[in-house]
């Protein structure tokens, strides 16, 4: 087991750092299905759109001052997805809001392509984040140990805001029934743009890890790890933060491993599969809740 792990220390530490940025993902995916019922397909790439930010930024303003710019301009634009794409729609059948969202996607990848060219834009490196550590004999990045604490820190946090706060406590109600949350009062518009809010500035922050990783930006970027996200807010439980966490960690480290052991070509089929079995077996996911119809 310990010749195991020293030799496949690179792919398990890479596999951790890449959960990570899943899960920050993840959560956007799990948290505006447990509020509107609805798997945002766009937000893959807006996490796209948030990594070309950053290199058109960098190259105009220092990277101090990028950071943020980039962190604001991303929780715009969720903001505005929701406002203009989702919210005319609220009380469209379910099956017109997934169009939409799939309409989002294609146009935020067609104008990432129109702005680049369909060129990859190298993604400018991060002081301290791009510099190389020696682990045990492993060599990564520096943003790989920082990845997996990072997410934990955010969603402790994201947790206790959910947990204590009174906009945390709508969340929680809405989550639980729409209409009786409306009729309590409850300001429906403004929880479900905070909810895409909190979404987009998790992926700016997944942005930055990622692309620190995988140094270059093409306008399909978002589209496969945000199919992954998506596997896994559904094997932890489409609905459920800690479940989205664990599932996104859970595909990384296994996608990983799996390329250690010289099966790259099968590391994003593993994902589909696992998608696949966890339908079968427990289409609720790992933690969640079964859903009962209101007579």
């Amino acid at each position: 087991m310990i010749e195991f792990l020293h030799t496949n220390l690179s792919y398990i530490l890479s596999g951790i750092s890449v959960g990570g940025q899943y899960a920050l993902i993840a959560i956007g995916y799990t948290m505006v299905y447990g509020i509107l019922r609805l798997i945002n397909f766009a937000h893959g790439d807006v996490f796209m759109c948030a990594g070309l930010m950053m290199v058109y930024l960098s190259a105009s303003v220092p990277l101090w001052a990028a950071v943020p710019l980039v962190i604001l301009l991303t929780v715009l634009l969720g903001f505005l997805i929701e406002r203009v794409a989702y919210k005319p729609l609220r009380s469209a059948p379910r099956m017109s809001v997934m169009i939409s969202a799939i309409g989002v996607s294609y146009l935020l990848q067609n104008a990432a392509l129109y702005f680049t060219g369909g060129l990859a834009k190298i993604y400018p490196m991060i002081p301290w984040l791009s510099n190389s550590i020696t682990i045990w004999g492993a060599t990564t990045k520096m943003v790989t140990l920082i990845t997996p604490v990072l997410t934990i820190i955010l969603v402790i946090c994201l947790t206790a805001m959910i947990k204590y706060t009174k906009i945390g406590m709508a969340m929680r109600a809405v989550s639980k029934d729409f209409e009786t949350s409306q009729l309590m009062g409850i300001r429906i518009d403004s929880v479900i743009s905070i909810t895409f809010i909190i979404g987009s500035f998790l992926a700016s922050f997944g942005s930055f890890l990622y692309f620190t990783n995988y140094a270059s930006v093409t306008p399909t970027s978002g589209a496969m790890p945000g199919l992954k996200c998506f596997v896994a807010a559904v094997f932890g439980g489409i609905g459920s933060i800690p479940g989205a966490v664990i599932g996104a960690f859970f595909i990384g480290i296994c996608e990983n491993i799996i390329k250690g052991l010289g099966w790259t070509t099968f590391s994003d089929a593993f994902t589909f599969v696992l998608l696949i079995i966890i339908l079968l077996v427990k289409p609720t996911g790992l933690f969640g809740e079964k859903a009962t119809d209101k007579v």
